[in-house]
């Protein structure tokens, strides 16, 4: 198993150059695997990682057996009639209001690093209370159930972990410049790779398959509706290990 640390964040940080999209991330995780001597594999990711591996996939798709991916995948960025809304499912309909929501009440901290990451970095380089407090705000928000405290859903180790990673490798700057790049604008559309594709989307994301199957060949897809925030690895990490085992032994 290969776990490659994204550029500019913890292990693999700071970057110190522009450029670092979803696609050359990509690119050089499939130099990696190539340089590694591995010529058919899997890709799995959440998050950015769910953006990443799909483009592993359409840069090495005679490499790439499968692609699993959790978190927010297939949200839709256009606006949607009152048909096509009546057409979504009860779960479907919850989903796209918390999108709407998160739009008007969450969306500042994404406008802020991607237009002013520097500026942010420095203030968050400078204080190791700043660096925590940002980054617990995300974990209070995005750990399932809502009502939970995040360090009573992943342990306050595991959340003092995270947060010191990028604070002892001062990658508060370039992870907020990585993540959200200008340059790949968000709901661009993208041609599906055809490689199989598989996803699970627990409690508190708001993936829709419909709009993912645009963008994806998907082939399994696992709705969790009662368990599960968006850091899957760190709050279901048996749940989601057992769905990418069963998704890449159907490939076989």
């Amino acid at each position: 198993m290969v776990v490659p640390s994204l550029p500019g964040f913890g292990f693999s940080g700071p970057v110190r150059e522009s450029g670092w999209n979803t696609a050359r991330i990509a690119a050089a995780w499939a130099e990696l695997m190539s340089r590694l001597g591995y010529h058919r594999y899997g890709v799995q990711g959440g998050d950015i990682g769910a953006g990443v591996s799909p483009e592993v996939a359409r840069i090495a798709p005679d490499a790439v057996v499968g692609v699993h991916l959790n978190g927010n995948v297939g949200v839709p960025f256009h606006e949607l009639d009152d048909e096509e809304r009546a057409s979504l499912s009860p779960l479907e309909q919850d989903r796209l209001d918390r999108v709407s929501r998160f739009m008007s009440e969450e969306f500042g901290y994404i406008s802020i690093q991607s237009t002013r990451p520097a500026t942010l970095g420095a203030a968050l380089a400078d204080s190791p209370v700043g660096q925590l407090a940002w980054i617990v705000d995300k974990f209070r928000e995005w750990t399932y159930p809502r009502a939970a405290l995040p360090h009573d859903v992943v342990g306050i180790d595991r959340l003092l972990t995270n947060v010191m990673l990028y604070w002892l490798t001062d990658t508060a700057s370039s992870s907020a410049y990585v993540g959200y790049m200008r340059e790949s604008s968000w709901g661009a559309d993208k041609s599906a790779s055809g490689i199989p594709t598989g996803v699970i989307v627990f409690a508190h994301d708001v993936g829709i398959r419909r709009y993912a199957e645009q963008e994806h060949a998907i082939t399994r897809w696992t709705d969790v509706e009662d368990r599960g925030g968006h850091f899957a690895a760190l709050e279901e990490p048996e749940r989601l290990t057992a769905d990418i085992r069963e998704f890449f032994a159907g490939l076989r």
